[in-house]
């Protein structure tokens, strides 16, 4: 499972930026509240989803 996606993100590397950054600002999202307003959580968590969901993708994808 792992060597399938690390096969798909070297092939891919602005796939894997994108897929990267928006957990990156999901993270940063739940800590830096003020930016977000008053639900830090809620676009945190939802960022986080979105890029976990870009990490499944190269193990659905067919050849």
């Amino acid at each position: 499972m792992y060597q399938q996606m690390h096969k798909y993100f070297s092939k891919h590397p602005f796939y894997n930026g994108i897929v990267h950054l928006v957990i990156g600002i999901g993270i940063g999202a739940m800590l830096t509240y003020p930016i977000f307003g008053t639900h830090p959580v809620k676009w945190g968590v939802g960022l986080i989803v979105v890029g976990l969901l870009g990490h499944l993708y190269p193990l659905m994808e067919k050849k």
